[in-house]
């Protein structure tokens, strides 16, 4: 039996927000595995564990930029909010993303070494001004569109962006699917294409519960097959609900309107990074020296 230690437990408990003890609980079952325990909790708690889950953890700007049929999308992460809102900074994260459409770079070193208009390159900026802000900064990934299509962005703030590869008449049909997608967030335009790893995941939470339910194996399949095409339903660009008109899907919009999304591609700052976790044992402290200074 692994030992379930007080961090672990707040690892577990910043990811899903779920009760202190239920994370334990959780973990013992799960023998220490994390992932696992996160799902025995999606399984006991609902979708408040999977959606808190999802919270994003670390600070930092996304930036887009299109010249004709090239475009760019990039993210630059930072450690405080408050850079974020520093002009230098976000003039930093906006040369990138023209960077990447003018120099095509191959990947991050390559773009790193681009140089600016004034000689100097993106990473001699950017070191200089880690040194002026004192904070530390990271061009963490971009992603470039080349295309004989049309291409549309759309910012959410500066913490989600989505750059959409398109083909249709009317340019506005774009710009809904972009921000259709920073509000809906599918995984892929279609259910075929949703990947593996995230199907097999969804199945096993669906098992999990069919199992609670104590319904005959029959049932309980279909049940789990089901909460499947549920969530494919929910996850894929074509089959969601239209933001801008809950009536139609984003599919039948696109053929009412003679267009066809070929590609997209979103970024939510910090998605996937760990923020430094705080200490556990002073968050417990912190809440018993609360609760006993309001009795």
């Amino acid at each position: 039996m692994a030992a379930i230690t007080a961090a672990m437990v707040g690892e577990l408990r910043a990811k899903t927000d779920a009760p202190m003890m239920e994370c334990k609980k959780a973990l013992t079952e799960a023998d220490g595995d994390m992932v696992k325990a996160e799902e025995l909790l999606r399984v006991k708690l609902g979708s408040k564990a999977s959606k808190a889950s999802s919270r994003i953890t670390a600070e930092g700007v996304v930036a887009t930029y299109i010249a004709g049929n090239v475009g760019a999308l990039v993210e630059v992460n930072c450690e405080t909010d408050f850079v974020t809102k520093n002009d230098e900074f976000i003039a930093l994260v906006d040369a990138a993303a023209k960077l990447v459409v003018e120099a095509n770079p191959a990947d991050l070193a390559a773009l790193a070494a681009a140089k600016l208009p004034d000689g100097r390159t993106l990473e001699e900026v950017r070191t200089e001004l880690i040194g002026r802000i004192g904070e530390n900064m990271s061009i963490r990934r971009f992603q470039r569109f080349e295309t004989s299509a049309k291409l549309a962005s759309y910012l959410h703030g500066t913490r989600i962006g989505v750059v959409v590869e398109f083909d249709g008449a009317d340019d506005q049909v774009g710009k809904d699917v972009a921000m259709h997608i920073a509000a809906m967030k599918p995984v892929a335009l279609s259910s075929e294409q949703v990947p593996a790893d995230l199907i097999a995941k969804e199945r096993s939470v669906a098992t999990l519960k069919a199992a609670e339910s104590g319904k005959p194996a029959d049932i309980a399949a279909k049940m789990v097959e089901g909460s499947v095409q549920k969530y494919l339903k929910e996850v894929s660009l074509f089959n969601q609900a239209f933001v801008k008109n809950d009536k139609q899907s984003v599919e039948q919009m696109l053929k009412a309107t003679n267009s066809n999304v070929k590609a997209f591609v979103m970024y939510v700052v910090g998605e996937g990074i760990e923020k430094k976790q705080d200490d556990f044992a002073a968050e417990v402290a912190a809440q018993v020296a609360a609760a006993k200074q309001a009795q």
